[in-house]
């Protein structure tokens, strides 16, 4: 796609952080010629779906904040302006920084294909907190969840052996929805569950099963009469989908439920704490941050470091030496 055909017109280098020398650079905001801008960007991004869609609702914001303010030369102060209307509006810091991400990016393809300047290069996305959103079960919390669940059931065996996997391997709920019975397999002389991970397409990686674990997923299999291995992991059994692959929505619903039945009634306690918890837990007893970085397959350790940090900080005594100073 030529700069000419979505009215953009060519740049110089010097311009990069908004100087106006020479012709006046315009970015068209034209409906179809931002239809046609956004459809080349992602063909050059080749993300996911869900990658797609995320950009698709960021730029369209970045560029509706462009046509309101009836801006057409960008320049690194509007990115900037552009920031601080998004945090102003209300919009979470992990907001903040997706919209920021998107406009970066895009920008970095105009820049590439010389259609303009990358304006946003030197732009910082949202003051992200180095906590997680989540809190984790301590080991008797864990515990308690576990010995609370029926398993007179089917429903009692599934969501035990559910909650034990989960607390144990740190899968996200997608992770388990995505799981079919075959993928319970042998590598070495330990039970795995190959996993397709957020974002890929395959089934290619996995994780170890420990023995009463994986006791328990073959009861429930048992129970249910699973002789298709093509069939879920995990099935439903509600009344519209009695036997289907269940939701990322309805296993967030049971784990609350679980968690809400001994007293666990936290916002800051979902499903997604029992990823916290396998992390935190397997720290706790020894594990070392890159053997946890492998268990949650996180793409940087820096990721896994924040568990460790956070264990650090909790164990500093330098409030109880202040206690000590002042009340002994």
């Amino acid at each position: 796609m030529k700069g000419e055909i979505i009215g953009i017109e060519p740049h110089k280098r010097a311009q990069q952080q908004g100087s106006t020398t020479g012709k006046e650079l315009t970015l068209s905001l034209d409906k179809s010629d931002l239809e046609a801008m956004f459809s080349d960007f992602v063909k050059m991004i080749d993300a996911s779906d869900n990658t797609v869609r995320t950009y698709s609702i960021s730029l369209r914001q970045w560029f509706k904040y462009l046509q309101d303010n009836n801006v057409n030369h960008p320049t690194v102060d509007t990115v900037f302006q552009y920031r601080e209307y998004l945090r102003a509006s209300g919009k979470k810091e992990t907001t903040v920084q997706n919209y920021i991400i998107a406009v970066k990016q895009f920008f970095k393809w105009t820049d590439m294909r010389h259609i303009y300047p990358n304006i946003a290069q030197y732009v910082k996305g949202g003051k992200i907190s180095k906590n997680f959103k989540k809190d984790y079960l301590t080991s008797s919390q864990a515990k308690k969840v576990l010995e609370s669940i029926d398993r007179t059931s089917i429903e009692g065996k599934r969501n035990y052996a559910m909650l034990a996997l989960m607390l144990t391997t740190g899968l996200r709920t997608i992770e388990v929805v995505r799981a079919n019975a075959a993928d319970l397999r042998v590598a070495g002389d330990n039970t795995v569950l190959y996993v397709q991970g957020k974002g890929h397409h395959d089934k290619d990686d996995l994780v170890r099963v420990p023995d009463h674990v994986e006791a328990a997923i073959r009861q429930y299999l048992s129970a249910r009469k699973c002789n298709d291995l093509t069939q879920p992991l995990f099935t439903s059994t509600s009344n519209r989908n009695k036997n289907g692959r269940m939701t990322t929505r309805s296993i967030r619903g049971i784990v609350k439920k679980i968690f809400r039945n001994i007293g666990l009634d936290s916002p800051r306690l979902t499903a997604h704490s029992t990823r916290h918890t396998a992390a935190t837990l397997s720290l706790l007893n020894g594990a070392k941050p890159i053997e946890v970085q492998h268990l949650l397959r996180h793409k940087n350790l820096q990721t896994t470091e924040i568990y460790a940090h956070n264990i650090e900080q909790s164990k500093n005594p330098a409030s109880i030496d202040v206690e000590n100073a002042l009340f002994n």
